[in-house]
């Protein structure tokens, strides 16, 4: 009878990558960058785990959606109080901030709890194609754009 191994916190290898998003669809790029912060690319992955990589996103500012999305996709938020409903479109939210619009996406398909926020904490966009991490020694992930 074959046991499953369960990862542990001490026994996790983390790696830092890189990914240059200049002209990559930005659903196929979250997907992607979604699931090796998550681990999933990994055969130790365990769900209840955080057995994810760090990923570094450069060129944030030049990744593209194909099609009318950038009109016709909106984003809304809420203050709270009444009439503080704020909604806008891609365009607006990818040219007035290009690190926050990449990380929605890519936060968006995280799981929506504690071991999420903690996974998308390893997630660092930077618009340009530099970046403060050459310590870490990043390895490049090759995405299909």
């Amino acid at each position: 009878m074959r046991q499953t191994t369960m990862a542990k916190e001490s026994t996790i290898e983390r790696k830092w990558f890189v990914v240059d998003a200049e002209g990559l669809t930005l659903g196929r790029l979250a997907s992607e960058v979604a699931t090796v912060l998550r681990g999933k690319h990994k055969p130790t992955y365990t769900p209840h785990v955080d057995t994810g990589d760090y990923v570094i996103i450069i060129n944030a500012e030049k990744v593209v959606m194909t099609g009318k999305k950038l009109d016709k996709v909106k984003y809304y938020s809420h203050s709270g109080w009444l009439g503080g409903l704020k909604v806008k479109t891609a365009r607006t939210f990818q040219t007035k901030n290009p690190t926050g619009f990449v990380e929605a996406a890519v936060k968006g398909m995280l799981p929506h709890n504690t071991l999420g926020r903690q996974q998308g904490m390893k997630l660092f966009v930077y618009t340009g194609n530099t970046h403060p991490h050459a310590a870490q020694k990043p390895e490049e992930l090759k995405i299909k754009g």
